[in-house]
């Protein structure tokens, strides 16, 4: 075969592979502990991290730190080298350029999420620490959920806290290693100065806990799902399917398309995921059946999903190739129990999706 006769990748994928190498070319590593909430102790992990890294020889310094420590902190504080923060009149800043000159192998910055006084170099904190991985310098950090710009809403309609410190999710994405750091509900509660009952903690304690912790789950899920795109376009492979939940609603004029919209939104909403709506264009369709895809189209928009037409004389294909171009992990399809002439004979367009789908889940909504 000729070299012109090879296939070539598409520029999305070129973009995406010298993107996930110019992010690697500079050989620093960021690692965030995600907390769902404040006294879960990411920020005794993040140090408690940073001291065993030094005693094993690496050079490590404390860039920035909370300004409040409790006994814990303060002894591993000890153990590390601190740069010494700016005083400004507007507050207390990391002094980037002392780091920079000083040129650590490992940067610890807590929390991530703080805003940089007037006249500093970067208006946010989490942009400082892009500077220090710029320049070859790993970083430790630490943040909670609420202060995770598009988790924000969520985690206020729930514990009714607010904050204007926060980072884009897209920084978060971006980073090589994420860490949950868990602790039971109680211990959470004990740790925030809440005086819990004789009984323990309340129900309603405990759901709002259990909602937060579901919530950092799904947003380290989907971290994950990132470092493997990452990972599978800087090393030239196909990717298949991720971590991070993405459903694909197959409509047809008689499909139960309401249903399995309705169906998608609901798990999109509770995954994070992403959602699609496809529809086959086959010629032949009356008017009647135009009209009704496009009300199934209108459907789809308001529950958020993406939408496309595909123009594939084998609609299983086409579904196929755009599941394995999405990587899509559940697909919804109508199916009926009456076999037409066309089952009988290119055999049962269900049974055919399934079996070209391995490691992608068909969940069938009779109609």
């Amino acid at each position: 075969m000729r070299i012109s006769e090879l296939p070539r990748p598409s520029p999305d994928r070129l973009l995406k592979q010298v993107q996930a190498e110019e992010s690697k070319r500079w050989g620093a590593r960021l690692k965030i502990f995600l907390g769902y909430a404040p006294g879960v102790g990411k920020s005794y992990r993040m140090l408690d991290e940073a001291r065993r890294r030094h005693e094993r020889g690496e050079d490590v310094v404390v860039g920035a730190v909370q300004l409040q420590q409790s006994e814990e902190l303060q002894a591993l504080l000890r153990k590390l080298e601190l740069i010494e923060p700016l005083q400004t009149p507007s507050g207390q800043a990391m002094d980037l350029d002392a780091i920079l000159g000083r040129a650590p192998k490992v940067c610890v910055v807590d929390p991530l999420a703080a805003q940089n006084p007037p006249g500093s170099r970067n208006p946010h904190r989490w942009q400082d620490v892009q500077d220090l991985l710029r320049n070859g310098i790993s970083v430790l950090s630490s943040v909670n959920l609420l202060h995770v710009e598009e988790y924000k809403e969520k985690v206020q309609a729930i514990t009714g806290k607010d904050t204007t410190e926060t980072i884009p999710k897209s920084f978060l994405l971006a980073a090589d290693d994420i860490v949950i750091v868990d602790v039971p509900p109680d211990l959470c509660l004990s740790r925030q100065g809440e005086k819990l009952s004789s009984t323990g903690i309340s129900n309603s304690q405990e759901r709002k806990l259990s909602e937060l912790r579901e919530l950092a789950l799904l947003l380290t899920a989907e971290v994950v799902d990132a470092q493997l795109e990452t990972y599978v376009h800087a090393h030239g492979i196909e990717p298949v399917f991720g971590t991070h939940e993405r459903f694909l609603i197959c409509m047809t004029p008689h499909s139960n398309a309401l249903a399995m919209i309705e169906s998608g939104k609901r798990n999109k909403e509770r995954f994070q995921g992403e959602l699609y709506a496809v529809y086959v264009c086959e010629p032949g369709r009356s008017k009647r059946e135009r009209v009704t895809i496009r009300r199934y189209f209108d459907a789809a928009k308001k529950a958020g999903a993406t939408t496309q037409v595909l123009e594939s004389n084998d609609p299983i294909s086409a579904i196929v190739d755009f599941a394995r171009q999405k990587r899509i992990t559940q697909i919804f399809i109508g199916h009926s129990d009456r076999n037409s002439w066309r089952d009988r004979t290119f055999g049962d367009p269900v049974l055919r999706l399934i079996r070209a789908t391995e490691g992608i889940d068909v969940r069938v909504f009779p109609h």
